[in-house]
């Protein structure tokens, strides 16, 4: 039984290929087109993954979308009806695109896949629901999903038992937990459905002042974690913007400029945004517990990427343990709806996965050594080939030199987080590390924090945490053993000041409140990316590493060797570990200007 798997139309389009209930394939178009969070029909990844499984459109038996076109189209009229004539302007700009393309769906797929099979339609949320526990390594368990929207739902919560997976309650459109978190990253300067990462990372800067304002004028949040959004403020049920002239005066003033300078009170609101979130997660997840009476519980949606409140939720809900669906959002939700299709329509028993099935997240191209050297030989590129059984200790030796390598080794990884398939990385013990690598690798702000990966069994050493977190989506505090204290002076700076000031044996991954977003990392997972942190451990006494995606700031993850030479190139890494060939910044040829490009990611 083959089941093609897709999300597309909103942002982060992606495609999965499930056989026989096993998951050999999935990837977000992003990475093929080069367009950050492509909304587009993913026909590349479409084409990716028939390939990998070696099929065609007429070989697939079901097509599985991730939510119902008609039931959004019909919340999108009922909410311009409901906010007109507010947003008429909106409605007349949404209309075309929905009349030519986004509810002729099955039309489409059977054109393009030249596909005359099944196709099935779950709910948005049941798409979500599915991609978190179908994975996840637990017979049962309680299952939350928090997002913006999908057709009218925004969070729900429901049970996985055996193959059958069923929602219990839901919060309705225009009342949204990720909503209201996109409202401040559109009023801090950040786009929507990209900088909310920023805004977690900018948090720490901040104080929470205005936390009992947004409390007591913005949302009306229960004991239970239920809630209602204050609409007076926000424009995004008429579809215009996030926030409107009430919000600007709330909070003393209009919107950051994009691009302009991070000031405290964008740190402090991001801190005040954050900790209301936070606090809604753990309600919800309280309630959630007590309602279902389940140890485990899975977690999706948007809103299931903010990892410091996934951490809180470990911590302080009750739970045995917590699995997060690696792709979280949207681009997650292709490989739910092929899940759900599997077991809940075609009702095919579980077998519940040791670890989990998403297979480290390890899901899309690689590329053999031929190819590889193929392309470097056409580009006229320098390099030296190294073995696998060398590749450790050269990375190792390198990385303490305080060198930054470019990482390339497998199949890509499938969502938000580079794990050791597509990555940069950097030492952790350097204190100028975190800085070098915003500033002159990424080109991004300076205050966005970099994620430690560390050996899965001496995780604790380091963090206090005793879990396992192979997909970088739990925050914990930095061990005591490993902290430095402030001194006195140090304590009395504030905001971006903090930035500059070590917190611990390893400043690059120890965000200013002592915490840090964690990879853990097993051989069975990426032999080669374990053995070369055990190498660094064994020769320098340091398990843990700087992670960090290979891409630029406005770039999606690299994806083929072309994309990694060219990122490698216009950045100012050292080295680039392509497969088996390792490059030398120092001996490459310049790269021909590229103003465009420049313009683009440079930060002044």
């Amino acid at each position: 039984m083959r089941i093609l798997g897709l999300s597309c139309f909103y942002h982060d389009s992606a495609a999965c290929i499930l056989v026989d209930g096993k998951l050999v394939a999935a990837a977000q178009e992003e990475r093929f087109t080069r367009k950050k969070h492509d909304a587009a029909y993913p026909e590349q990844a479409i084409a990716y993954c028939l390939k990998e499984a070696g099929l065609t459109g007429k070989d697939l038996d079901l097509v599985a979308f991730y939510e119902k076109p008609f039931l959004k189209f019909e919340r999108l009229l009922e909410t311009h009806l409901a906010f007109a004539p507010k947003g008429i302007l909106a409605f007349l700009e949404a209309m075309p695109v929905w009349i030519k393309q986004k509810l002729w769906i099955k039309e489409t797929l059977r054109e393009k896949l030249d596909f005359q099979g099944k196709m099935l339609f779950p709910e948005h949320h049941q798409s979500h629901t599915a991609s978190a526990f179908y994975p996840s390594p637990f017979a049962e368990a309680a299952i939350l999903t928090m997002d913006g929207v999908g057709e009218w739902t925004t969070t729900s919560y429901g049970v996985g038992r055996g193959h059958q997976v069923e929602i219990l309650g839901e919060i309705k459109f225009p009342h949204s937990l990720g909503l209201l978190y996109s409202a401040f990253t559109y009023y801090t300067g950040f786009k929507v459905n990209s900088g909310e990462y920023k805004v977690m990372g900018l948090a720490p800067y901040g104080k929470p002042i205005y936390k009992d304002l947004i409390l007591k004028e913005l949302m009306d949040l229960k004991e239970d974690g239920s809630f209602k959004i204050n609409m007076k403020y926000f424009d995004y049920g008429a579809g215009l913007r996030m926030t409107n002239r009430h919000f600007d005066k709330l909070f003393g003033g209009p919107r950051r400029k994009p691009e302009s300078r991070v000031t405290q009170r964008e740190m402090d609101l991001a801190r005040s945004v954050q900790e209301v979130t936070e606090e809604a997660m753990l309600r919800i997840a309280r309630y959630v517990k007590k309602e279902t009476g389940m140890n485990n519980l899975c977690l999706s949606g948007g809103v299931a990427l903010n990892c410091v409140g996934n951490g809180k939720i470990l911590r302080e809900c009750g739970y045995d343990d917590i699995w997060i669906q690696p792709a979280a959002g949207d681009a997650g939700s292709a490989v739910g709806a092929a899940f759900f299709a599997w077991h809940q329509y075609l009702e095919k028993p579980r077998v519940v996965p040791q670890r989990d099935a998403m297979r480290g997240s390890y899901l899309g191209p690689s590329f053999l050594e031929p190819e590889i050297e193929a392309f470097l030989k056409q580009k006229q590129v320098s390099y030296r080939k190294v073995s696998d059984a060398e590749i450790p200790e050269t990375i190792a030796d390198l990385i303490a030199q305080e060198k930054v390598i470019g990482w390339f080794a497998g199949r890509m990884e499938f969502g938000p987080r580079a794990l050791g398939g597509r990555s940069i990385l950097g030492d952790a013990r350097s204190s100028k590390m975190q800085e070098t690598m915003n500033l002159k690798i990424k080109f991004r702000e300076s205050f966005r924090p970099f994620a430690p990966t560390v050996l899965e069994e001496k995780a604790s050493e380091y963090f206090e945490f005793s879990h396992k977190s192979p997909y970088m989506l739990l925050v914990a505090p930095v061990a005591p053993a490993i902290r430095r204290e402030m001194t006195g002076e140090e304590k009395k700076k504030e905001g971006i000041e903090l930035l500059n000031v070590p917190r611990s044996s390893i400043p690059a991954v120890t965000h200013v409140d002592y915490s840090a977003r964690i990879q853990t990392v097993n051989a069975e997972d990426h032999r080669l990316y374990y053995q070369t942190l055990k190498k660094f451990d064994e020769k320098y006494g340091c398990p843990v590493m700087i992670n960090t995606s290979f891409n630029v700031r406005g770039e999606p993850i690299v994806c083929t060797p072309e994309d990694a030479w060219r990122c490698f190139m216009r950045t100012h890494m050292d080295y680039l570990m392509l497969g088996n060939f390792l490059l030398d910044k120092k001996d490459q040829k310049p790269l021909e200007k590229d103003s465009d490009w420049q313009k683009e990611f440079e930060l002044d």
